[in-house]
């Protein structure tokens, strides 16, 4: 056995955990080298707290003396003074070079049917141009409005690091500069069985998952992205998730509302559309402000209450777009050991004692993650909370059919850019429902808002019938085949 073997088992079995290396003897040099590469990833400190935290003793929820709604932000009103002061602030932020992006692009497109990083999925209802693509000319628009430049920082995942980097490639990056696209990767965690000990996805592989979206605290330290954003000048981070399409990546409003407060982390909210929607819930507990995930309302049934007008006390959805100063991440980094985890009972597949791979009808063991909205509670500051509507800012996209899917995106798209066209003086076909009958797309690289695109399209001819989709040049897009 070599020295470096012996070290290995020994650590392994100093936590229980020498199992992993059953199939040791099997194994070629190639799928040593992986597991090794595993074992090596393992916080053992943190895997034993959270297993003797989340599985050996099951801990008491916790209860809160008084759960209240957080104070919003009304949403934006043309022509009023606080709006206007906000937007003033942020164009400025954004002029002077404050502002970076950072988008969380770890998950697979499984769920849509499609078989890359959920980025590349082609979500142009005429165009098929991609998530990242509409993303990045969003970026493109912002950055000749402003004269500015904004950083683009991508958190991947193990599992599509290396697809999404070639598709930015093959791209051209979208018209950006490679310089100003920064890919990190979050880190790994093993899963767990509910023995307490790490499951086995392969004889030579670990079974594992992204530590969540939370992870992206640790990530942006120690991959240095907050070293080039203070390099860059950068001292406020816009972040934001790539399945939704409508997001606002750089919204001056809420940025000039984040900057003028000197907030450390700010948050949109939008309504919910019913109680149980599977969004989390912003509120202040006990005064701290928390976000309560939709899987956790039932331990706190007065979320789910409503008024005597049948409008939910607690309305404050979480759209997961959020502001956040460098100097926080970093502080919150610094203690990040206090951050809290989450745990998930699911169906994981793994390998069993003999070496057969076993795929489970029922949840058999635990994946850990955290949630950047966590966060919200380590800001010292009152919280800024940015009311938003849906249209035009929260879409996201989950599956192909249903709430929260690609059809429903469409119809929103559609919904969205037939109120510029009508705006703008153009004849929108719709059916007896008054549902837009054509598919609508119009570039953001061409127009980020209404008002601009009145101006830019003014004078202009349009087709009678068919698609209207107008693209980064604009130009007449020509309908790709689905």
């Amino acid at each position: 056995m070599t020295p470096f073997l012996t070290g290995i088992r020994r650590k392994l079995s100093d936590h229980g955990q020498e199992h992993l290396l059953r199939f040791w003897g099997d194994l070629d040099d190639a799928q040593r080298s992986a597991l090794r590469a595993d074992i090596a990833r393992i916080d053992f400190p943190l895997m034993d707290r959270l297993i003797e935290k989340w599985i050996r003793d099951e801990p008491a929820e916790e209860a809160f003396g008084s759960i209240q709604p957080v104070p919003l932000i009304p949403k934006v009103g043309a022509g009023t003074a606080d709006s206007r002061e906000a937007l003033i602030a942020g164009e400025e932020a954004l002029r002077a070079g404050r502002v970076g992006l950072f988008l969380v692009a770890g998950g697979q497109g499984t769920r849509l049917g499609f078989p890359g990083p959920k980025g590349s999925y082609p979500i142009g209802p005429v165009s098929k141009r991609s998530l990242f693509a509409f993303h990045a000319e969003k970026i493109r628009n912002l950055q000749a409005r402003y004269g500015c430049t904004l950083p683009w920082y991508i958190m991947v995942s193990d599992t599509n690091e290396q697809a999404t980097r070639a598709f930015f490639a093959d791209n051209g990056f979208f018209g950006l500069s490679e310089a100003d696209i920064v890919f990190l990767q979050q880190r790994m965690v093993p899963c767990v069985a509910t023995d307490g000990r790490f499951m086995l996805a392969e004889p030579g592989r670990l079974a594992m998952n992204p530590n969540g979206h939370g992870g992206c605290i640790p990530a942006m330290v120690e991959s240095g992205v907050i070293d080039d954003a203070r390099k860059r000048g950068v001292d406020t981070l816009c972040y934001f998730q790539v399945d939704n399409w409508a997001v606002k990546v750089a919204d001056p409003y809420f940025i000039g509302h984040h900057v003028m407060r000197n907030a450390e982390m700010s948050s949109k909210n939008h309504r919910k559309s019913e109680p149980r929607e599977a969004v989390g819930v912003h509120c202040l507990c006990d005064g701290e402000y928390r976000v309560v995930e939709y899987t956790e309302l039932d331990l706190y049934p007065q979320l789910l209450e409503t008024d005597e007008d049948g409008c939910l006390r607690h309305a404050a959805g979480n759209p997961a777009i959020h502001i956040l100063s460098t100097d926080f991440v970093e502080r919150v980094f610094n203690s990040f050991d206090q951050f809290p985890w989450h745990r998930a009972f699911k169906k994981i597949p793994y390998i069993d004692e003999t070496g057969r791979a076993v795929k489970p009808e029922e949840p058999n063991g635990y994946k850990f993650e955290t949630f950047i909205f966590d966060a919200l509670r380590f800001i010292k500051h009152d919280p800024v909370a940015f009311e938003i509507g849906r249209r035009g800012e929260y879409t996201p996209i989950k599956q192909f059919e249903g709430a929260n899917s690609v059809v429903a995106a469409w119809d929103s798209m559609n919904a969205y850019w037939a109120e510029w066209l009508e705006a703008a003086g153009v004849r929108v076909e719709r059916d007896a429902e008054g549902k837009v009958a054509v598919p609508i797309e119009i570039s953001p690289a061409f127009a980020l808002t209404k008002e601009e695109f009145i101006e830019k399209v003014r004078g202009r001819e349009w087709p009678q019938n068919g698609p209207i989709a107008i693209g980064p040049d604009g130009g007449w897009i020509v309908p790709a085949a689905r």
